[in-house]
């Protein structure tokens, strides 16, 4: 291949053969939909999917392919996504508006085609869970800088619903406006922590005079800038595209790092993988007892579980200063040290959810 024109002749037969494969991929998974759906197998399998991606990132490191692990994932997560709508179509419920990081995760592993439900607020989302109205849910759950999200780990305490999978997701903010440049913006739209998250951006390029307007969400922050050629946002990427409003500048926070802990919610059981977290919360009995947490605690380093989070969160059943644990260790809660540790506390033990550990995300 020597031109241009070959090239893309190339490009051209290539792309056949990947659209022919691809349907004869999507049979078989139409077939998969069928038995699961006889057998009332679950669709979402993330343990099954994060196997795949490990297998063909090896696959392709062994065969010296341009592709990384990082672009394998961001492929076949879509393909995961268009298999999960044809096997069986399912509505996801997530926190709002349309165009927030929840959203942005949201996407990211269910895919563009799937049937979304923006909720204002985090208990909307259990409710819609509850009801039947949607098969999946996706909340936050922490932030690597604001620590722990209450009211998600309140409402898992007295839900049905139980966590089925995780993903970490890097929060960068975007400087997006229709202005033609920088210094004909007037006004600026953001959250109050969007402002507060990028300073040192706003100061370095000459825009602490110019007026910041505080609205509720970033993504509201971007539909006001897609309607004004003389305003600007700081906002999500993914808000940014879906009201066409430029980006000027990415990755505009002043910490670089920050990324949040979002949990996928629905009502099954994964089946165990090979690198599974499970969460749990914990309810001591003798609670004001002397070294009750402690003795807890034993328990678990006896069985060689290892934590990864314990949380305090005040009890609202009690008066008074009692409290519940939250706590999440590796492994499954069908694992037979697990069991031990749970005959030796009977009624004290919650199961909030098992499903394969996410990926966290390192900064250079």
């Amino acid at each position: 291949m020597n031109t241009l024109e070959e090239c893309r002749t190339a490009i051209d037969l290539i792309d056949d053969e990947v659209l022919e494969l691809l349907n004869k991929r999507m049979q078989v998974v139409k077939r998969v939909g069928e038995i699961k759906k006889s057998s009332d197998t679950a669709i979402y399998r993330p343990e099954r999917e994060k196997a795949i991606i490990q297998r063909l990132t090896q696959k392709s490191a062994s065969e010296e392919g341009l592709l990384n692990g990082g672009a394998i994932e961001a492929i076949f997560l879509e393909v995961f996504a268009v298999s999960r709508n044809l096997e069986l179509p399912e509505r996801i419920a997530y926190l709002g508006p349309e165009g927030s990081f929840t959203h942005q995760a949201a996407e990211s592993r269910f895919g563009a085609m799937s049937d979304y439900l923006a909720m204002h607020s985090i208990p909307a989302v259990f409710k819609e869970l509850e009801a039947k109205r949607a098969k999946f849910g996706v909340v936050p759950i922490e932030n690597s800088r604001d620590g722990i999200v209450g009211e998600t780990l309140d409402l898992l305490a007295n839900s049905s619903v139980k966590i089925v999978a995780e993903l970490y997701m890097p929060i960068h903010m975007s400087f997006v406006s229709k202005a033609r440049k920088i210094g004909d913006i007037t006004k600026i739209y953001s959250r109050d922590k969007g402002f507060g998250q990028c300073r040192e951006f706003l100061q370095e390029h000459n825009l602490s005079g110019v007026e910041l307007i505080p609205v509720e969400s970033t993504a509201k922050a971007a539909i006001l800038a897609s309607k004004d050629p003389s305003a600007a946002a700081i906002c999500s990427h993914i808000a940014a595209k879906l009201y066409g409003v430029p980006t000027m500048f990415d990755h505009v926070e002043d910490n670089i790092g920050s990324q949040t802990r979002f949990v996928i919610l629905s009502d099954f059981k994964n089946a165990p993988s090979e690198d599974d977290k499970t969460s749990i919360l914990v309810r001591l009995k003798d609670s004001v007892k002397a070294g009750s947490l402690v003795h807890f605690l034993q328990d678990f380093e006896k069985e060689s579980i290892n934590l990864s989070k314990i949380e305090s969160r005040p009890s609202k059943d009690k008066g008074g200063f009692d409290y519940w644990f939250f706590i999440d260790f590796y492994g499954h809660v069908d694992d037979e040290r697990f069991k031990k540790v749970l005959q030796k506390h009977t009624g004290e033990v919650t199961w909030l959810g098992s499903y394969v550990r996410g990926d966290e995300i390192e900064f250079q």
